[in-house]
């Protein structure tokens, strides 16, 4: 037999990295604007099964709330919502008089199963890769569908989370999943759902301490620093658009235009520099705001300020923008000494005042995203109205992250994803009684719980 070239390689291949590499450099080229669209989320829900919820009082977050009311659930998707539905035979019936039903909970600004011990244990940790520009670094084949953050974040009410990369200044790409499912394929909702990158920045960070620290490293070396860092993100920017014309050129005319060499990196920007899904920027204090809105405006980006801080300082100049906010620190101390103590808690309430769009986040790398209602009654009690703080964990976060078609309230044709509970979903007090995950039922079972009840007898 005739021993071909390829042959030859692939017996010298002497580790998976290389065969990886060599399958790689063989396969054809897909069009730019599609090259990270090779993963597509698991949407077979044929098992899900059909469920109804009775004499509940239905949160319906998008519209009016329906006093015992039912929800009817099919093939993963909310298929009626109402007091008189039809229920087609053998659905299984969940007698929820008392109870409420409100739509999942989103964290759109997490590190969920990408960390299981932060401090003590690195190889628990996998958020960033080496090197400053990683665009083409996904969080969703890092995630870890078996960490025990995921089940007891779900027994909070949180359903879904956006897992985002860290590190470097080109941070890599955020995955939007669902808490429930033994792969990333199952879990992911949106696999690359928007890019991250921490905007650079001068001067200290936050907490007490910081505001002298900023002060001070407001020089000329400095600002000459950041300026390079923002020229680095801008020249990056600016290749990938040229790359994405040339593979499109070439997919269009093979013969005619010579075909183009393969960049990871480059090729993973593409749909973002065409403004084809949004791009988190971490950045907050208002100069960095401004900054970092400026540079998406000039590099024609959907840009999504992560963190806000300082967001209120800012609102009119983000409301006349467009551009919607993630606030991750509610909970937090002020930034600057001289700050009063609830600054941060008012900030959701100032930035709904000022008409900015914005959505509630723990910032948590994981094992305190349980605690995201907290945050939001939080800002419920300084001054957001109530029902704006429940749509900053439900319907917000999933407008922002462009999936307020298929998530965030209790609306025929969207997702299953639902929680039903004894009293108000922001409250401490209340308890969860029922979930449901894409439509199925999620056993309400956590590391907690497994550890309570193992010890509560224990004398």
């Amino acid at each position: 037999m005739k021993t071909t070239r390829l042959d030859r390689l692939r017996r010298r291949a002497r580790s998976p990295f290389a065969a990886l590499l060599l399958t790689l450099s063989v396969l054809p080229l897909a069009p730019a604007s599609r090259a990270q669209d090779t993963v597509t989320p698991d949407t077979s829900l044929e098992d899900a099964g059909t469920y109804v919820i009775r004499g509940a009082r239905v949160v319906t977050v998008n519209g009016a709330e329906i006093e015992n009311g039912s929800v009817l659930i099919n093939q993963g998707r909310i298929t009626a919502v109402g007091t008189n539905i039809n229920v087609p035979p053998g659905a299984r019936e969940i007698d929820a008089r008392g109870l409420f039903v409100y739509p999942g909970m989103m964290d759109a600004g997490t590190s969920m199963a990408l960390v299981e011990i932060s401090s003590g244990a690195p190889g628990t940790v996998d958020t960033n890769e080496l090197g400053e520009m990683n665009p083409n670094a996904a969080a969703y084949w890092a995630v870890n569908p078996h960490s025990a953050h995921i089940e007891v974040t779900r027994v909070a009410g949180v359903t879904n989370a956006v897992s985002l990369p860290s590190g470097g200044v080109v941070s890599g790409q955020a995955a939007l999943l669902n808490l429930a499912g033994t792969s990333q394929r199952e879990m992911a909702v949106v696999p690359m759902a928007a890019l991250v990158i921490d905007f650079p920045r001068v001067g200290g960070g936050g907490g007490f301490g910081g505001f002298q620290q900023a002060q001070q490293g407001l020089t000329p070396e400095a600002l000459q620093a950041r300026d390079r860092r923002v020229e680095e993100i801008r020249r990056l920017m600016r290749e990938a658009e040229a790359y994405g014309r040339a593979h499109d050129a070439y997919a269009k005319d093979p013969k005619a235009v010579p075909r183009p060499a393969t960049d990871l990196r480059l090729a993973a920007l593409v749909p973002y520099v065409r403004g084809e899904r949004p791009v988190i920027l971490r950045a907050d204090r208002e100069r960095d705001i401004r900054g970092a809105v400026r540079f998406a405006e000039e590099m024609k980006l959907r840009p999504v300020i992560l963190g806000g801080s300082d967001a209120w300082k800012a609102a009119q100049f983000l409301k006349e923008k467009n551009v919607p906010v993630i606030l991750d620190a509610t909970l937090n101390l002020p930034l600057r000494e001289d700050d009063p103590y609830d600054t941060l808690f008012e900030a959701a309430a100032k930035l709904h005042a000022a008409g900015v769009r914005f959505c509630i986040s723990t910032g948590d790398s994981g094992a305190h995203v349980r605690d995201l209602p907290f945050h939001a009654g939080m800002a419920a009690a300084f001054g957001l109205p109530r029902a704006e703080a429940l749509k900053a964990v439900t319907l917000y976060p999933a407008q922002i992250m462009g999936v307020g078609d298929r998530l965030g309230s209790i609306e025929v044709g969207k997702i299953a994803n639902l929680v039903v509970t004894d009293g108000d979903l922001l409250e401490a007090r209340t308890n969860v009684r029922h979930l449901f995950i894409a439509g199925r039922p999620i056993p309400l079972v956590s590391r907690h719980t497994v550890l309570y009840d193992q010890f509560k007898d224990r004398k």
